[in-house]
């Protein structure tokens, strides 16, 4: 699995710790910043990374601002974008289940470090599982179709 990760200058912390997960789960992953603590707009990161999810040059993507809200909504423009905002441990397994979801957005004013690593692997390690979910997922892919 690769992933895209990215975050604005609200989530370069969270950002840190969750390029460590990647690296004891042993995936690849690209960073795509930001490198400032200055404030910077967050769709110039969300967006990118979400294009490159929807073009299938990376599996999957997690993106973490300040409250996360303004990264999952950037990347959900993008057509083909399952982009879930999570803050517990609970919500990050059922958007794999049911929704599956390809990006994960946290926010790092919202939630700290512990729980940030905990709700991203358990994200990462939990599979769709399709069946009854399908349709639902299809109604969602034919209305971006239209």
């Amino acid at each position: 699995m690769k992933i895209a990760i990215a975050s604005d200058h609200g989530g370069i912390n969270i950002r840190e710790e969750i390029k460590g997960l990647l690296e004891e789960l042993g995936l690849e992953y690209e960073d795509f910043g930001c490198e400032c603590g200055t404030s910077v707009d967050y769709p110039d990161y969300a967006l990118p990374v979400a294009e490159k999810v929807a073009n299938g040059e990376f599996d999957r993507g997690i993106l973490i601002c300040g409250t996360g809200i303004g990264m999952s909504i950037a990347a959900n423009k993008v057509k083909g974008i399952r982009c879930a905002l999570v803050h517990d441990v609970f919500s990050a397994k059922a958007t794999r289940e049911h929704n599956n979801s390809n990006m994960l957005a946290m926010g790092e004013r919202v939630i700290g470090p512990g729980l940030a690593r905990e709700i991203a692997k358990v994200w990462l390690t939990t599979d769709y599982e399709g069946g009854r979910h399908e349709n639902r997922l299809n109604k969602i892919t034919s209305y971006e179709e239209k």
